[in-house]
């Protein structure tokens, strides 16, 4: 054996996962998109502005129809995520040995996309919401152990566990709720809403860290260009934090009346997302759009050069807070399931014997070992 060839093993290409895969995810990010601003927050713009339509009839017409096209694109959207989940699964059983944790979830989100096709017959009364809710428990425990066992940066780990902990948030206040009510039980369960509102507060932070974990772009860098996209983005990012966070106070010092008028907006804002995506906007404005800043920024590169982790990361956050909804809680699922198949090119040395590689004895005579070894590595290459 000689010669030490460096080559790159792994990947997280979306196109490396086939043609139809490849198609459904992207249609499933920008679908899931619009539906988030067409079905969830723009019609609960126009429940919000009903005396306004009673004035203005073209005001009714367009918000119905942007309802009706954000129900239409909620109906794709459930079509696309089990496509893509069908096809994950599926894929999952063909590959000879599968990954470690593959024999606990390929029949964990079997059964989660079962129920989901089966409350589309019969809709669930409490105890199926509980028993839905605890099998997506039992996904999400199998998929972030999945995630932790595989070496990542600190600031990647640090993003899933903030992720994870909200979705809990949220999960704890569903299921506590749903089985008090189920049992007949008219006290409040404990520590509900504090729990609820600490997994807002992670979710936020899960979106800050976001832009640590997969967007940043070290300083050391030698890429001018991205050096030069990240101070920008720094300092538009710092910026508008700053200017939101103060903004109240400074307005208050201004005119009272428009400060007054801007805290009524702001509450507007925040009923429009609290109905839609289950934030309560009970922290500050500016940790809210910082987070959908780093967001905003990590997907849009991440999906620009084709990582899986874009569209993963793309698909927990449009899912928001609050997973009323079946195909939000199938977009999560899929979202982390994309996270652990994204893997960073790295390069590891491999060995060539030296019959594998016709040498021409006069040409390599005065080369000496080194040139050989250059040589092997290009005809490997």
């Amino acid at each position: 054996m000689s010669g030490a060839e460096v080559v790159e093993k792994g990947g997280g290409r979306v196109e490396e996962q086939g043609l139809l895969f490849e198609y459904t995810v992207k249609a499933l990010l920008v679908a899931g998109f619009l539906e988030l601003i067409l079905y969830r927050l723009i019609s609960r713009l126009g429940m919000h502005l009903g005396k306004v339509a009673e004035k203005h009839e073209w005001v009714r017409v367009t918000f119905k129809a942007l309802s009706s096209i954000g129900l239409t694109l909620l109906n794709f959207v459930s079509l696309l995520v089990f496509l893509a989940l069908a096809i994950l699964l599926f894929t999952k059983v063909r590959a000879r040995g599968g990954a470690r944790f593959d024999a606990l979830l390929v029949p964990s989100v079997a059964l989660l996309l079962a129920l989901t096709v089966a409350f589309l017959f019969f809709p669930p009364v409490m105890l199926g919401a509980v028993v839905y809710n605890v099998v997506f428990v039992v996904v999400l425990l199998i998929a972030v152990t999945e995630y932790m066992v595989v070496p990542h940066t600190a600031a990647q780990r640090a993003m899933v566990v903030c992720f994870t902990l909200g979705v809990a948030g949220w999960l704890y206040y569903q299921i506590v709720s749903t089985t008090y009510g189920l049992l007949g039980l008219a006290v409040a369960p404990p520590l509900v809403h504090e729990v609820n509102r600490a997994g807002e507060a992670f979710m936020v932070l899960a979106s800050v860290l976001v832009f640590w974990a997969y967007g940043s772009t070290p300083l050391w860098t030698h890429n001018k260009r991205q050096r030069r996209r990240a101070a920008w983005f720094a300092l538009a990012g710092l910026s508008a934090f700053l200017a939101l966070l103060f903004m109240d106070y400074v307005l208050s010092l201004y005119d009272r009346a428009l400060a007054e008028s801007v805290r009524k907006a702001g509450e507007g804002i925040g009923w429009i997302f609290q109905m839609g995506m289950g934030y309560t906007f009970y922290l500050p404005f500016a940790f809210y759009v910082t987070g959908l800043l780093c967001w905003a920024y990590t997907v849009i590169k991440l999906v620009t050069v084709g990582r899986l982790a874009g569209f993963g990361l793309g698909l927990m956050f449009i899912a928001g807070y609050a997973l009323q909804l079946s195909h939000l809680t199938l977009m999560v699922v899929l979202g982390l399931l994309l996270l652990n198949l994204d893997k960073r090119r790295v390069r590891a040395p491999v060995t060539v014997p030296l019959g594998a590689v016709p040498l021409d004895a006069e040409r390599h005579a005065g080369l000496g070992m080194e040139g050989i070894t250059a040589e092997v590595g290009a005809c490997n290459g």
